[in-house]
């Protein structure tokens, strides 16, 4: 990776790895356990400028660069998906404020979350409506100045604890994303538990009954609010899973090497058991290649390409994907250990599955995916008769 890095992201690697290691680690399967994050973590991320590492210095941030960014969530990914996912979606509201709110809200915002003062949360999935968003059905009416807003979302990442949420509403002129603070009147907010996986990450369900929000809430033009502003929160959420996917997968192959060279079988290791061999083989070839798609990504979004965003998608699959397969040969290289709390791998393998599902769905993703393959083969069709030309014509 040091080739592919520079000097200086490797440095930057180490640094991240360390922390996660000193911090997230050891507080990740109690995370898992109590179904909430220890407020220390959140803290120590504040303290280090990673809660929304990309925010500019002077707004509490480090101001990275995609690729680093990349980084901070593979090594929080590693050690505990629920952390992982509160720096995701804090980061997605941080990003689209800092990209399409006013002056007023990045003023007011923007500094708060980088410190960590506040946190931000996303609100646009509901009941009915969950890949297609189009369908939501909350409500923003305008009222004078104010906007009264309407309906349930649900499966909110870090809900119960959030202070400001992004919520994306119906209205008269279209979607709208607005910002709803914790103690607006009207809103209830009730903990969601027991889910299968990152089940640190603190759901929660929002009921908004005619709240009233000053129509200075709203993020951009209305019609706007679903196209260009939940769009760019969503893009940046698939990028930072993506990368919280690799860590979930180089967890798991870390494990599973620890593990075949101490655990015995048959008079000899694991690792000389030619299968096991095989396994371990298809993990680090797989959890490689779905870096190096995340790294693909990073650069085009550095470099803001306009093939970013579907790189993104892809990169976004491929790393899910890997993440559940990685994580299934580990639980199946550690044996009944694997299927036990006591192993960190068991605890992966569910964090792994909820990868394949938020931030849209693995089959969201391949329609997505087969539509860049059909775009391509038709770019690539239509210059097939200028280079058979060329071709004729050279000497």
């Amino acid at each position: 990776m040091e080739l592919l890095l520079g000097p200086e992201l490797t440095r930057t690697r180490r640094e991240l790895r360390a922390f996660a290691d000193r911090v997230v680690a050891p507080l990740a399967d109690r995370h898992d356990r109590e179904q909430r994050l220890d407020p220390s973590v959140i803290r120590e991320l504040a303290a280090q400028r990673l809660l929304a590492a990309e925010l500019a210095p002077e707004l509490n941030g480090r101001g990275m660069d995609p690729i680093a960014l990349g980084l901070v969530m593979e090594e929080l990914g590693r050690t505990c998906s629920s952390v992982r996912s509160l720096a995701t979606v804090h980061g997605m509201v941080a990003h689209t404020i800092a990209r399409w709110g006013s002056r007023a809200q990045r003023d007011e915002w923007l500094p708060r979350f980088g410190n960590g003062e506040s946190l931000a949360a996303l609100a646009v999935t509901e009941p009915g409506a969950g890949s297609d968003l189009a369908g939501v059905q909350t409500r923003a009416v305008r009222a004078g100045d104010d906007l009264v807003v309407s309906g349930d979302k649900r499966w909110t990442t870090c809900g119960q604890i959030a202070d400001a949420f992004l919520v994306l509403a119906a209205s008269d002129a279209g979607p709208i994303a607005l910002l709803v603070r914790r103690d607006t009147p009207g809103l209830a907010i009730e903990p969601i538990r027991d889910m299968l996986g990152t089940r640190g990450s603190m759901l929660a369900a929002l009921s908004l009954r005619e709240c009233r929000v000053p129509a200075t809430a709203s993020i951009g033009r209305p019609g706007t609010g679903l196209s260009w502003i939940i769009a760019t929160a969503l893009d940046h959420g698939r990028f930072t899973v993506a990368w919280g996917a690799v860590g979930i997968a180089q967890a798991c192959l870390e494990a599973s090497l620890r593990h075949a060279m101490t655990r015995r079988q048959f008079g000899a290791p694991l690792v000389e058991h030619q299968l096991v061999r095989r396994m371990l083989s298809e993990m680090t070839a797989s959890t490689r290649a779905a870096r190096l798609l995340c790294l693909h990504a990073a650069r085009l979004r550095q470099a803001r390409h306009s093939d970013s965003i579907a790189e993104t998608s892809l990169a976004k699959h491929v790393a899910a994907r890997t993440a559940m397969q990685v994580a299934h040969d580990a639980v199946q290289i550690h044996g009944a250990l694997g299927c036990s709390a006591d192993s960190a791998v068991e605890r992966h393998f569910r964090d792994a599955k909820i990868m394949e599902i938020i931030e849209g769905s693995n089959e969201m993703h391949q329609l997505h995916i087969a539509d860049l393959a059909l775009a391509d083969l038709s770019e690539f069709d239509a210059d097939l008769p200028a280079l058979d030309a060329a071709r004729e014509g050279a000497p």
